[in-house]
């Protein structure tokens, strides 16, 4: 078998290509850091300058008071308790019922659910449901009537009630109102 030799402590025979490089990096690196006390010391002048300024408030623009109005008119809106009234809605949910639409009055605390159902007794027990559910009160039928054109002839119906917590909130902007915990109608 051959003898293999091993010289660990050999010099390169060119050292200057990773001197050069070391050379470069050291430039580079006092360039970036110059470059960034430049940088630094602008943004001193500019706060410096920035502070110097007097303020101004900005300009205000007379807000009509139709428009205020409306504003405050749907700030009351996204305020009322539609958690409440959805749920309720859900909870008195039927195959039978099919749901046309829902006009809240804030001002008024009520609120008509229109719908059509399959027949007078399906209209009728939706109304029970809805009596039933606790951010509804005053459940009353104000309108029903039969579509004779319809082969299937459906009722088409309305319901009024009063939307416990709408009428507070949506005078005052406080908090919804509640129903006593046995269930029992104020």
């Amino acid at each position: 078998m051959r003898e293999l030799r091993l010289d660990f402590v050999r010099r390169a025979r060119w050292p200057w290509p990773g001197r050069v490089l070391l050379v470069l990096a050291l430039g580079f690196a006092v360039e970036t850091a110059l470059s960034f006390k430049d940088l630094r010391d602008g943004v001193a002048l500019n706060e410096a300058a920035l502070e110097r300024t007097p303020r101004q408030a900005a300009p205000g623009r007379k807000v009509p008071a139709e428009e205020l109005a409306a504003v405050r008119e749907t700030v009351d809106r996204l305020g009322l308790p539609w958690g409440r009234l959805f749920g309720a809605l859900e909870s008195a949910a039927s195959d039978q019922v099919a749901l046309l639409g829902i006009e809240p009055d804030p001002k008024a605390g009520t609120v008509v659910i229109s719908g059509d159902s399959k027949d007078y007794l399906a209209a009728l027990s939706y109304v029970l449901n809805l009596s039933r559910a606790q951010a509804l009160d005053r459940v009353q039928l104000v309108r029903h009537e039969m579509k004779k054109d319809d082969p299937q002839a459906p009722v088409r119906f309305a319901v009024s009630a009063a939307w416990a917590g709408a009428a507070a909130v949506g005078t005052a902007g406080t908090a919804e109102g509640t129903k006593p915990a046995d269930g029992t109608k104020p």
